[in-house]
């Protein structure tokens, strides 16, 4: 049993809250089957825009202009940068546009019912049962702000969205770097010690450890083999124990 006597807890999503084969048998081949077609039905949305110039930015580009070699809106643009992101993928890069993109198209799966998220069977009693208890719960995911609240609003229990208080992308640092999770910590206007972070990624923890976070590593089914000695573990959240904020 782990024990947690702080104000807040962190989760990641995939591995933690839900199961890596979601991500990245669902999720992951529906935008890569999509994105071509997706990019020419919303080559006017300012999002889709957003999302190429951050692409290009990611690349070390001044601009989507400055990256694609193709006009922007051509049908060769499109096919260019389709490729890209397939390449990007197959790379499980962590970048900002690209998941940007990826959540703009799951949220049309979203939307259409084609996609409801899996969470744990336990998750969300036992995220009801922590924000009773006076915790606030905040997410910290590689997948875009916009993703995380699409994946909470749409998933197999319902719509969780009411029992957090705040979502993090990579927009706010890497995971794996200490200072995101100082970040995290003063937008939340607490220290580090109150916050209790959970993840399925060892190097996530040491970061958010370095910080002076509690952490905790999820073991859960089909989650990769780490060296769990070098934090507490958990397969369930019934095994946190939290005490109740006065």
């Amino acid at each position: 049993m782990i024990e947690f006597a702080g104000r807040l807890i962190l989760l990641d999503i995939e591995g933690t809250t839900s199961n890596l084969a979601f991500v990245h048998e669902v999720l992951f081949p529906y935008a890569r089957q999509r994105v071509a077609n997706y990019l020419t039905d919303h080559r006017g949305s300012a999002a889709v825009h957003a999302a190429l110039e951050q692409l290009a930015r990611d690349a070390s580009a001044a601009n989507f202009a400055a990256w694609c070699p193709y006009p922007t809106d051509s049908a060769e643009a499109v096919a260019w940068v389709a490729a890209q992101v397939h390449r990007l993928m197959d790379a499980d890069a962590k970048q900002t546009g690209l998941k940007q993109l990826q959540g703009l198209i799951w949220a049309g799966g979203y939307q259409d019912g084609t996609l409801r998220a899996h969470v744990f069977p336990e998750v969300p009693a036992c995220l009801r049962a922590w924000k009773a208890a006076g915790l606030a719960l905040r997410i910290y995911s590689s997948g875009s702000v916009a993703a995380q609240r699409l994946f909470f609003v749409h998933t197999v229990a319902g719509d969780l969205t009411p029992l957090f208080s705040g979502y993090h992308d990579t927009t706010i640092g890497g995971k794996r770097e200490p200072a995101s999770y100082r970040a995290i910590a003063a937008e939340a206007q607490l220290p580090p010690g109150e916050i209790l972070f959970l993840s399925d990624v060892p190097e996530e923890l040491d970061a958010a450890h370095a910080m002076g976070c509690a952490v905790a590593l999820a073991e859960r089914p089909g989650n990769r083999a780490v060296d769990a000695r070098r934090h507490p573990s958990f397969r369930s959240f019934e095994e946190i124990a939290v005490t109740p904020v006065p």
